[in-house]
């Protein structure tokens, strides 16, 4: 009895996965292998502990000749939270085949698995089945239900679940938010939110999110301003999304000031954000800035997703030797890359005119045992767009095992333009009219190519079909970052708060450009320091 009850404290003080093995290997020495309450530690030390090994436990609990619903319900949390949700959902099968009967903390688990394979069929029997055996006025099955519907897409179902419960805590309002935002439903998302009783990070978190996940960007960072204002401290989360929204934005300085926000307030720069931080700084063109990030982290080595920002940040910005010495390293560094390693290389490529390059990068792509995907088929066609062998994307794009998207007919058709290939351009055009209807700008492309050829009949022909269709030009708009305040402008648009000064500043630009065009010839005259003069005067 003294012996078990100290192998029963090694157990409880254990601290990694080689402790744990060389006291199990004791237990099945002396035959307590079955004994309960070793089984029971056994499993959830290794199904949940941060030395985690699933697997382990799963081939443990095989062993057991009667598994209790304590057994069953650390197994299937384990795998909830694992690689392959899918085997949690398969021992909750066998589980109910073997006559053992869930309790409420088996459903849970359950439908977190449900949800992270998005079953949304599986996911109705077993709501099903939590309504029969009277599970479902549990809170925790409640918010685990709205999970499921939210990340299926389901947000009607997931609504009739919230408002049947009559239990609501703060994770139920927080799931019912997340859920509108997964579907980018940020008008719902944003009534949830603001009418929640309290509200903490996560709610914060799933706003901004939805945000930016909607391309609502400057929305996003305003949600953040305001969380700022009351005081909530952003978690990594938070974090990652209002990066990203600033990469989107080209919002260098708003990005500084994240990164300062980090530091500031003492949060883990863990690989994730520093993986974000990488990516903010390369979208946003500050190179040096992010290979800095790059260079200091530590253990990068193991990692393929900040590598992929950083070579992706060179190919971006035309970058295309320093992308190949990337990638150079991060296989001396034995990371293997992935096919967004080569959807980064394929983009160098298309920046640098590499055609050669770029059909050894395609060609490797298949040998590494990764499978072209539509991306890296339209990436080629941009590749050779770009070059001007217009006539070779075409053939390649009509050869290819899928049907052509939209993205890769527009790389076409700008490649036409740019190399005159008109006659195919009239027809990549009408093709990329028959894909997307609805899209303005494929009407646009194929009026000014029939505008370059001076066929003005079909040229206002493709206005008309437009207006008939009701389908509108949409304004396009550009970010200006000003002492680090966004501001938007859209094409003669007077909304601006201060849109006469703007307008009285690009009044007395004309006039010096055109007084001044023959005779200036002090170079100042025309830089940014004259013109920034200029503003400060209007202000």
């Amino acid at each position: 009895m003294l012996k078990n009850q100290s192998l029963l404290t090694f157990l409880d003080e254990c601290k990694s996965l080689s402790q744990l093995k060389q006291i199990h290997a004791q237990l099945i020495a002396t035959g307590l292998t079955q004994f309960p309450p070793f089984a029971s530690r056994i499993l959830s030390f290794t199904a949940t502990s941060n030395s985690c090994d699933i697997e382990y436990s799963y081939k443990f609990f095989l062993q057991l000749s009667s598994p209790t619903i304590f057994n069953y319900n650390t197994i299937i949390r384990g795998y909830s939270n694992s690689r392959n949700p899918n085997k949690g959902i398969c021992v909750f099968v066998d589980m109910l085949r073997n006559g053992v009967d869930p309790d409420y903390l088996t459903y849970p688990f359950v439908v977190k698995a449900l949800a992270r394979l998005s079953e949304f069929e599986v996911g109705l029997g077993v709501h099903c089945r939590i309504m029969k055996t009277g599970f479902l006025s549990d809170k925790f099955v409640g918010n685990s239900l709205i999970h499921l519907y939210g990340s299926c897409g389901k947000v009607k179902c997931a609504r009739k679940v919230f408002e049947g419960m009559i239990d609501k805590n703060r994770v139920s309002w927080n799931c019912m938010l997340d859920g509108y935002a997964k579907c980018g439903d940020v008008v719902s998302a944003r009534e949830v939110f603001e009418v929640m009783p309290e509200r903490d990070v996560v709610s914060w978190s799933s706003l901004i999110d939805g945000y930016v996940k909607k391309g609502e960007y400057s929305e996003a960072l305003a949600v953040f301003e305001r969380m700022q204002v009351l005081g909530v401290k952003g978690n990594e989360v938070t974090l990652v999304s209002v990066l990203c929204a600033c990469a989107h934005m080209g919002a260098l300085e708003k990005g500084r000031t994240m990164n300062m926000y980090i530091i500031e307030n003492g949060l883990p720069l863990t690989l994730v954000l520093r993986t974000s931080l990488v990516d903010m700084y390369a979208k946003c063109g500050a190179i040096e800035d992010a290979l800095a990030v790059f260079r200091g982290v530590l253990g990068r080595q193991t990692d393929v997703l900040i590598w992929n920002a950083m070579i992706g940040g060179f190919a971006t910005h035309g970058f295309d030797k320093e992308s190949f010495d990337m990638f150079t390293e991060m296989k001396i560094a034995g990371v293997t890359p992935d096919e967004i390693t080569y959807l980064c290389m394929l983009s160098a490529c298309a920046h640098g005119g590499l055609v050669k390059e770029a059909w050894c990068f395609f060609e490797i792509l298949g040998k590494d045992g990764l499978k072209p995907k539509t991306e890296h088929y339209a990436c080629m066609v941009d590749v050779l767009a770009r070059a001007g062998q217009v006539d070779e994307a075409y053939q390649f794009l009509c050869q290819m095992p899928m049907q052509p998207t939209a993205s890769m007919l527009g790389a076409l058709l700008s490649g036409c333009i740019n190399n005159r290939k008109l006659d195919l351009a009239e027809i990549v055009g009408k093709w990329l009219i028959e894909l997307e209807p609805d899209h303005d700008g494929r009407y646009v492309g194929l009026s000014n190519v029939y505008a370059v050829i001076k066929r003005w009949e079909e040229a206002r022909a493709m206005r008309e079909v437009m207006e008939k269709r009701g389908v509108k030009k949409s304004p396009g708009y550009s970010f200006v970052e000003i002492f680090g305040t966004l501001h938007k402008f859209i094409a003669h648009d007077k909304t601006h708060a201060m849109s006469e000064q703007i307008y009285m500043m690009l009044s007395i630009l004309l006039e010096q450009m055109t007084s001044n065009a023959d005779s200036v010839t002090d170079a100042s005259l025309c830089g940014p320091e004259y013109v920034s003069a200029c503003f400060q005067n209007l202000i």
